[in-house]
């Protein structure tokens, strides 16, 4: 039996990645404010849930929210309750979640390969690195909570050098802990590694009763801990919430690929959809040639912590793959699992096949090429877009300021050229300062167009003055958190429900989103900013109605405010 490692051992292996991550992601998501819709929906119902006091219920716009869990929600009302109601500590909070699921996977990483020292701070390093995790990591959303449970619950799964039984009470309680985050998917993320135990583990191999029973037990302890919330919330959020919160919310996801009831949430994709989706989501690790052969030279017989990797990432791809509901994020627990069965490959192809994992074309080259390419491009963009030989949004955005950006990505390809000891490290150390550094530049140019701070202030200030506010189309909160809104908004749908909603409320107010900014919005609108390619105007709904009649309104007093164009004007209040 291998002696445990030293406190100190393990604090050793937390540097430098943890504080180098933890800089960069805190920087990161307070360079701009919650994105819409992701993290302004999960703001919203937040918000909802504590200004009305509906704790045990989610609610978002006025009515029951039975698409996730509340587990997230009561840890912001946590930070509300001690610091106050803001965004800060939802985005710090994110950022705990991110540091907390490295910190687990070098956990695992040393216990299922005892023999590899290097494991324990490599698999991090690797995680760190890919740029699609980073990234969505700066959302207020569920996946990355549900990830650190499922990496909790796996490291009470494996081994200690002390300890062969699994913990199965930690087990269970970090399933439960997983199904009051996300619901019954916790489930798929955890089941394959305990199910195939005895291709991986000895003490399954040699306890098959133990095993499977005190894992059907452990699996009924999290149900437990997730009916102790969902039948008293069945019933207090009423027939229709209990029946979407018990049946058709998840048969929905799993059989039409549905979010919500709303035909809009579509997420139905084909079966090879996340194939397609493997190089943006294990980027950069998808064009680094020592990746791919090191996996396509594994052989058996496979250690332990392999097999354990397979188990784990192989059927639950396949499985999330037949699904029909898919979303990029939906894997984000397994990129952990993912990162572990690369850096294992990497270490077995180093000890089998040395002459071949010292070759020099297997090395980041390509990513290095890649980099200064793209900051030549990225210091010739300005010529590009001046001599209209690109067009869009976000080149024309990114011209001014991105020769300043070339110099970065230069210097990390020339870092991604260097050849020698510490490779994955200086791979991890440029795809990080990479990704902040297109971060950054999304800040600097394109949030404005993604920032409904200005509207939601309006509207808040509005429904204050006791105005209503009604939405054509499908509201997803992304108004209530930033505007502090008290009150639902009403969702319109065609010109009768307008017309009806502005003869009930002269007063009115109407959101909408026009694909362009019309000359009638420029002379009659209240507040008007660009929202991504289109604009979210806001209306007196008499002023709308008399518009979509072909009348003539009377013209406002005050000039509309108008962001995002040349022609601004000062703004006006409700």
């Amino acid at each position: 039996m291998l002696p445990s490692p030293s406190r100190t051992e393990n604090l050793r292996t937390l540097w430098p990645w943890l504080p180098l991550w933890g800089v960069l992601a805190l920087a990161a998501i307070f360079a701009h404010g919650p994105m819409p819709l992701y993290s302004t929906r999960t703001l919203a119902v937040a918000w909802e849930m504590w200004n009305q006091h509906h704790f045990l219920v989610p609610y978002i716009n006025g009515a029951p929210y039975s698409e996730k869990a509340p587990l997230l929600f009561w840890l912001i009302h946590a930070g509300w309750f001690a610091f106050g109601v803001s965004d800060v500590w939802p985005r710090v909070l994110e950022v705990i979640f991110g540091g907390a699921e490295l910190v687990l996977v070098s956990v695992l990483a040393r216990r299922l390969f005892p023999q590899r020292a290097w494991m324990a701070s490599a698999t991090p390093w690797a995680l760190a690195a890919l740029s699609f995790a980073f990234l969505f990591g700066l959302q207020i959303m569920y996946d990355v909570l549900l990830a650190v449970w499922t990496l909790a619950a796996l490291v009470c799964l494996v081994p200690t050098a002390g300890r062969t039984a699994p913990r199965w009470v930690w087990f269970g309680v970090c399933i439960g802990l997983g199904l009051l985050t996300k619901g019954p998917v916790m489930l798929l993320h955890v089941v394959f590694p305990w199910l195939l135990g005895p291709l991986w583990s000895d003490h399954a191999r040699a306890h098959r009763g133990a095993w499977y029973g005190r894992g059907v037990l452990a699996v009924l302890l999290g149900l437990a801990m997730l009916l102790a919330w969902a039948l008293p919330a069945g019933f207090a959020g009423g027939e229709a919430y209990r029946h979407r919160l018990f049946f058709s919310q998840t048969a929905a996801r799993v059989i039409h690929g549905v979010e919500t009831a709303e035909p809009l949430q579509s997420h139905a994709r084909p079966v090879l959809w996340y194939v397609a989706m493997l190089p943006a989501l294990l980027f950069p690790f998808i064009a680094w040639p020592r990746v791919w052969v090191a996996l396509g030279a594994l052989r058996r017989p496979f250690e332990p912590g392999l097999r354990f990797a397979l188990a784990w990432v192989v059927p639950t791809f396949i499985v999330f793959s037949l699904v029909r509901g898919k979303q990029p994020y939906y894997l984000l627990p397994e990129f952990g699992g993912a990162m572990l069965l690369i850096c294992a490959a990497i270490a077995v192809l180093r000890d089998r096949r040395p002459r071949l994992a010292g070759t020099a074309w297997l090395g980041t080259w390509p990513l290095g090429v890649g980099g200064i390419a793209f900051g030549v491009l990225l210091f010739v963009l300005p010529n590009l877009v001046a001599g209209n030989y690109l067009h869009g949004e976000w080149p024309d955005a990114a011209a001014p300021l991105s020769r300043y950006f070339a110099l970065i990505f230069v210097l990390l390809g020339a870092l991604l050229l260097l050849r020698g000891r510490g490779e994955l490290r200086r791979l991890a150390t440029a795809g990080l300062i990479g990704t902040f550094a297109l971060n950054a530049l999304f800040t600097l140019t394109l949030w404005p167009r993604y920032d409904l701070a200005p509207t939601a202030h309006w509207l808040g200030e509005a429904q204050r003055a006791g105005q209503a506010i009604g939405y054509l189309g499908n509201y997803e909160g992304q108004f209530h958190f930033a505007g502090r809104l008290t009150q639902p908004i009403t969702e319109l749908r065609g010109e009768g429900e307008l017309e009806t909603f502005a003869q009930t409320h002269p007063q009115a107010i109407i959101v909408e989103h026009p694909e362009k900014l019309s000359a009638q919005a420029r002379e009659y609108a209240l507040i008007a900013q660009p929202f991504r390619s289109s604009w979210t105007v806001t209306w007196r709904a008499a002023t709308l109605v008399a518009l979509r009649r072909g009348e003539t309104p009377p013209r406002p007093t005050v000039a509309p405010r108008i962001y995002g164009a040349d022609d601004s004007a000062p703004g006006r209040t409700p």
